[in-house]
């Protein structure tokens, strides 16, 4: 018999996994950090820096006001190939920070980007680029870590607008997503990149992990940091596919170590529009908290929301980023977090650091339709003081667009 668990109880299993509802820490320190990539298993990255870098958030969401240089020593530390600790990049959900004792575990993911992009008759590192390829190898084995910046070359020029790649950096970041190279740290947070075994111990690189063995780990993972998850948010987490995943997940069934279970309201219509209850997965003998409560702003890269289609069905918001979206067509703004207040995700606020002037602007602020605005406001409010504070801002200014907009600046 399938256990079946309410929807509220899903949602607080999923925060508990995540990190959220426990009483801030007196102070931050590196001991919270590391485990916190033990909770999470990794900080996505992303370049927008309207607010703050995305891999700052998660730890302010989840641990309170921290000092930014902390994480800094950790990830963005040049490597040594003496040393199987620490932190190192590759593309696990997306481009993410991740504990080195991982790295081996995507080693097929990189197999299978170098198989499409350098190994195949037609493929750019056989073309176009083989010439560049080879010349980047002979460099970096020379003169060691560069940033692309440091690179001089007659390819090394933007083509077009401001995302246009050179050639060379297009060729660094296909060498990069397929292992030939691998980050040395970053500097004012351009990447530096380097041969492999220039950073990594050859007891990481030379560590071979069967592919089934690594989708096993990767999926027992993906379960204890989601909390509970469909098939599809499961595979999500380090982008597996979904067949793959659910070889994974069977197994970990039948050994005991991860349950099925339903979860109210979580359903697929039939050709009937009858709703099929949608399979989830929790650990085995998971504890349901009986209440999560606190106040975060999420990243739009947290795992808690980078999964969309998951975010709605839990937590009730439909949420699109709207960056790349021309500002008269935007719904909400240009970098918009959504709000979590205990167990529900209750708004957004589309923020922006004013460095210059020493404000955080509050450039929109709604609310969910269901939810009282006035407490909204007052849980709000306070952790966007805070939110000033840990950004080095002395003020927070509430610009007047959003249904949220007028309770929140009286209460700011």
């Amino acid at each position: 018999m399938v256990q079946t668990l309410s929807a509220a109880a899903a949602r607080r299993i999923a925060l508990a996994a995540q990190g959220f509802g426990r009483p801030l820490p007196a102070r931050v320190g590196t001991r919270q950090l590391n485990g916190l990539f033990d909770r999470l298993g990794l900080l996505q990255i992303d370049s927008v820096n309207v607010f703050e870098r995305s891999h700052y958030l998660p730890g302010f969401a989840r641990l309170g006001a921290y000092e930014k240089t902390l994480l800094d020593r950790l990830v963005f530390r040049p490597g040594t190939p003496t040393s199987g600790t620490g932190y190192t990049e590759a593309w696990a959900h997306e481009a993410a920070f991740i504990p080195v004792r991982d790295y081996p575990l995507l080693r097929f993911r990189r197999e299978r980007y170098a198989e499409k992009y350098l190994a195949g008759e037609d493929s750019w590192g056989l073309t176009a680029g083989s010439s560049t390829i080879a010349w980047l190898l002979t460099e970096l084995a020379e003169k060691g870590p560069l940033a692309a910046s440091e690179i001089e070359h007659d390819a090394n020029a933007r083509r077009g607008p401001w995302w246009g790649w050179s050639e060379v950096k297009q060729a660094l970041e296909i060498m990069f997503r397929s292992g030939q190279l691998a980050t040395a740290g970053r500097t004012r947070f351009e990447r530096r990149y380097a041969l492999a075994d220039q950073v990594l111990p050859a007891s990481v690189l030379g560590r071979e992990v069967p592919r089934p063995e690594a989708v096993l780990e990767l999926v027992r993972k993906s379960v204890r940091a989601l909390g509970i998850g469909t098939l599809s948010d499961i595979a999500d987490y380090y982008r597996l596919y979904t067949a793959e995943t659910k070889i994974a997940l069977d197994e970990l069934v039948a050994a005991g170590e991860v349950e099925r279970v339903h979860v109210a309201g979580w359903g697929n219509p039939d050709q009937s529009d009858r709703v099929r209850p949608l399979a989830a997965y929790v650990q085995a003998g998971v504890r349901v908290p009986r209440a999560v409560s606190g106040a975060a702003l999420l990243s739009p890269f947290d795992p808690l929301a980078w999964e969309r289609a998951r975010l709605l069905r839990m937590f009730g918001m439909h949420y699109r980023i709207e960056i790349y979206t021309p500002a008269p067509k935007r719904t909400f703004g240009y970098y918009v977090l959504p709000v979590l207040v205990d167990d529900a995700v209750v708004g957004r606020v589309d923020l922006k650091s004013d460095r210059q002037a020493g404000v955080l602007r509050v450039q929109a602020a709604w609310a969910e339709e269901t939810v009282d605005r006035g407490l909204v406001a007052g849980r709000l409010a306070p952790l966007l003081r805070a939110t000033a504070e840990w950004q080095g801002l002395g003020d927070v200014a509430v610009v007047g667009r959003g249904n949220l907009a007028p309770e929140l600046a009286r209460h700011a």
